[in-house]
């Protein structure tokens, strides 16, 4: 991007601030205050990334796109199984389209986004574009491309799918790099500290790549990063609430006629909704019947509902505390509210003895099955990972589970 700034904010491994002026040869890459980076940026756009490790990068299912649709207002909701966090905590930008109906998302924390740009603008600093550093790295339609930077990994598919895991889990990420079939070689790129720490394990993996290419990097990445610019497929995180102003006054004209099209939307909805009342209250009736039916069956001679109900309370706590202090049917439910934050897991097998619940999975990924074990921890019980194996599309694992945190 010519005559432009590009900003790298600082993360955990990273106390400074590094920029880059792009555009022009001979510049060098500069770190310090983001005060420093203030007189640098005067009269030119500034383009700042952010740590990969704070995007979430994904994919959504949306219907096809219609005049007036605004489909970064679906994106949350396309999404709101897959995340355990709340949604209205979460700030979703939305990327490319990748077909008729699936769209690149970013998500990113909203606590995040303010913390960045409050950062920035204290400095007087104003982006025109917000990326993850991690949707930067170069793409090759035949090679896997790897950042192995400081304490993690970052690997790019032919594909385009980004990976970000720790330092340490490099030979998984390189197995998710080959699960890819358009995969037929590797470029690593590398400091000499990571090379020295890393690379034998780099090495013991040369044999399933048809070529391996290992670039050694002087210091930040930055500059390999800058390369990218301008990436159109990279999503800018500067959507919805946290749009340019600029842009937002620039599009105060189609808000106007958007906002008489509420008005008639709201209308719209309130009489759907009154209709939706009437039939509810004919389903209430229904219901009612039936159930009159069930304590008719169950308990004859029963004609008060509520002492009915109460009846059947009883015996069902009966039933749960005779079946061994009910530790298997609370693992069932233990297991089921987890699985509500990763529907993307695949229950294979399950069995139960002596108060322990071992279980077999797939899931797209390990991360996926370690996200599921932290979310049965969430429900009072001890879970841990007993192995696995990379299957066609996606991770096969074995969880155990048992009373206790």
């Amino acid at each position: 991007m010519a005559d432009s700034l590009v900003l790298r904010l600082p993360d955990s491994a990273h106390p400074q601030a590094t920029w880059l002026l792009a555009g022009g040869a001979g510049h060098s890459p500069e770190s310090g205050p983001l005060t420093l980076a203030a007189a640098r940026a005067a009269s030119r756009a500034l383009v700042v990334l952010v740590p990969g490790a704070d995007v979430l990068l994904t994919h959504a299912e949306l219907p096809p796109a219609r005049a007036g649709m605004k489909l970064q207002q679906l994106v949350p909701y396309a999404l709101e199984e897959q995340l355990a966090e709340d949604i209205d905590t979460l700030h979703f930008a939305l990327g490319r389209r990748n077909g008729p109906t699936r769209a690149s998302v970013a998500v990113v924390a909203r606590k995040r986004m303010d913390e960045w740009l409050a950062a920035l603008r204290a400095a007087g600093l104003e982006p025109a574009a917000l990326y993850a550093d991690s949707q930067l790295l170069p793409h090759n339609p035949s090679h896997a491309v790897a950042l192995l930077e400081d304490d993690s990994v970052t690997v790019r598919t032919p594909s385009g799918e980004v990976v970000m895991l720790a330092a340490e889990a490099l030979e998984e990420a390189l197995e998710l790099a080959l699960a890819d079939p358009a995969t037929r070689g590797l470029i690593l790129y590398a400091g000499a500290a990571e090379w020295q720490r890393h690379g034998a394990a780099v090495e013991a993996l040369r044999e399933r790549f048809e070529a391996l290419q290992v670039q050694r990097l002087a210091g930040d990445a930055l500059e390999l990063l800058a390369r990218a610019l301008p990436a159109p497929e990279a999503i800018n995180l500067l959507q919805g609430p946290y749009a340019p102003r600029r842009s937002l006054i620039a599009g105060w004209r189609a808000w106007r006629w958007a906002a008489v099209l509420l008005g008639a939307l709201i209308g719209l909805h309130l009489l759907g909704q009154a209709a939706e009342l009437i039939v509810l209250h004919r389903r209430e009736r229904a219901l009612d019947a039936a159930i009159a039916q069930v304590v008719h069956t169950v308990l004859p001679g029963q004609s008060d509902a509520e002492q009915a109900r109460a009846l059947m309370a009883e015996r069902l706590a009966q039933i749960h505390s005779s079946e061994a202090g009910g530790g298997f049917l609370d693992a069932l439910d233990a297991l089921a509210r987890a699985r509500t934050a990763t529907p993307a897991t695949q229950l294979k097998s399950l069995s139960f003895q002596a108060g322990t619940v071992t279980l077999s999975l797939t899931a797209p990924s390990v991360e996926v099955l370690n996200q599921l074990t932290q979310a049965i921890g969430r429900q009072g019980w001890h879970a841990r990972l007993t192995g696995g194996r990379l299957v066609p599309g996606g991770f096969e694992g074995g969880i155990r589970m048992r009373r206790g945190s």
